[in-house]
């Protein structure tokens, strides 16, 4: 066994991690990102076989660690073979140039991991071309280093201008690939949009959260369904979208791509129209590992990444995962920083019953009473009712039905088109 993961080991790209902590970041907190960093890298394929934090105020503009240091890299790169080298921040054209000359490796820094990983995840064409725009947009600022003769993919003739050299000719050519990208993605943003108006009616919920917070498994554990759920940083990219049966109603559960702390800004703004699910959303559950020595800091991540995406007035649940995990002592501190917070476990299936009762109050919290007396023509309008309010009372006059009922806002809207108008005291027109 130990020489089968050995030689798994031997066969996978050898990576050493590096990170800075100084007055804004504390050593523990660089050590925990560091260890992230290490699952983004075995998620890309990488074995990590070295870490190491330096006491840094500010980056070294030059080779962001310094000189000293980066001869260490370069002993430490020799004596464990390393293939890699990846930085847990982001490095400029200059910072990546001359860390691989000053140690002859690969050099990577945090958004080129995450776009690498996304990449090699993404599996739908709205995924696929999200993930490529946001590798070009993140491209195109350093062609002084990666230009690599795209124009010969266009066919050699008739690609360049008079004088042009090969970074202007490739610039050229991301910027026009960039453009039609974006007029992809605005097609297929018009599909989903088409596909969210035949949801109309029902309450949709949705699922966010930090990478890995367990979110896959809890929609498995709450619909008995089997979406991708495994141990691993970023198991999902597309939205998945499942039909739920709660005891009083029915709701559009959709599970979302998890966020992380320094997620790239293109792969936020190529990845939005993905997130519209989020946007759109009646009610967020906003899933925690609550086990995690990370848990509140992850939290204010998801939380801006929420503000970026202009979704925060959404009514929100906060869902404290992996209970079964947490001792007594992590379980009361959480009680009393997040008093309103539902514990599950997605896993053992633990709270999934509160969980539930709970979604249907925050339904229902902001329904409206209303009476209205409806013709029986309007058979439509009265069976939407029936599957979208909580009704009290129902009285038949001749041709006509009262209905005493309580309904969403949204859902009254929609009734109001059914009936074509409603008069100030309930009275269709």
């Amino acid at each position: 066994m130990l020489d089968d993961i050995k030689n798994s080991d031997i066969e996978k790209e050898r990576v050493m991690l590096v990170g800075l902590y100084g007055p804004d970041t504390t050593k523990f907190q660089a050590e925990e990102y560091l260890e992230e960093l290490a699952l983004l890298a075995d998620t890309a394929g990488g074995i990590t076989v070295e870490k190491v934090l330096q006491n840094k105020t500010n980056p070294d503009i030059t080779t962001f660690v310094g000189k000293g240091k980066l001869q260490e890299l370069k002993r430490l790169k020799s004596e464990l073979n390393i293939d890699t080298i990846i930085f847990d921040d982001d490095l400029s054209p200059t910072q990546v140039r001359n860390i691989e000359a000053g140690t002859d490796a690969k050099i990577l820094d945090r958004s080129a991991l995450i776009l690498d990983i996304f990449a090699g995840r993404a599996k739908t064409a709205a995924a696929k071309t999200q993930v490529e725009l946001a590798q070009l947009q993140y491209l195109l600022p350093r062609l002084t280093r990666y230009w690599t003769h795209l124009s010969r993919q266009k066919g050699g003739i008739g690609t360049k201008g008079p004088g042009e050299t090969q970074i202007e000719t490739d610039r050229r050519i991301i910027g026009q690939r960039i453009a039609t990208l974006k007029d992809k993605l605005t097609k297929l943003d018009k599909q989903r949009t088409t596909q969210r108006k035949g949801r109309e009616g029902m309450h949709r919920v949705s699922l966010v959260g930090y990478t890995n917070a367990g979110k896959s498994t809890l929609m498995n554990a709450l619909t008995e369904t089997n979406v991708l759920a495994e141990d691993r940083l970023f198991a999902t990219l597309d939205s998945t979208v499942r039909r739920h049966e709660l005891e009083n109603h029915t709701i559009l559960l959709s599970d979302t791509v998890g966020f992380i702390r320094k997620l790239p800004h293109n792969l936020v703004e190529s990845f939005k129209s993905t997130l519209d699910e989020v946007r759109e959303a009646d009610v967020l559950l906003h899933v925690i590992d609550g086990s995690s020595k990370m848990a509140h800091e992850y939290k204010e991540v998801v939380d801006t990444t929420l503000e970026e995406l202009n979704a925060t007035n959404t009514r929100t649940i906060l869902v404290l995962n992996k209970v079964d995990m947490m001792d007594a002592d992590q379980i009361r501190e959480m009680r009393s920083d997040y008093p309103d917070a539902i514990f599950v476990s997605a896993e053992q299936s633990i709270g999934l019953d509160e969980l539930e009762e709970k979604i249907e109050q925050m339904i229902e919290s902001e329904y409206e009473d209303h009476t209205l007396q409806i013709p029986m023509s309007k058979y439509k309008a009265v069976a939407f009712i029936h599957e979208n309010a909580n009704v009290d009372k129902e009285v038949y006059e001749g041709s006509d039905v009262e209905l005493t009922f309580s309904m969403a806002e949204k859902d009254f809207e929609q009734l109001s088109h059914l009936l074509n108008t409603i008069g100030t005291n309930g009275e269709v027109i």
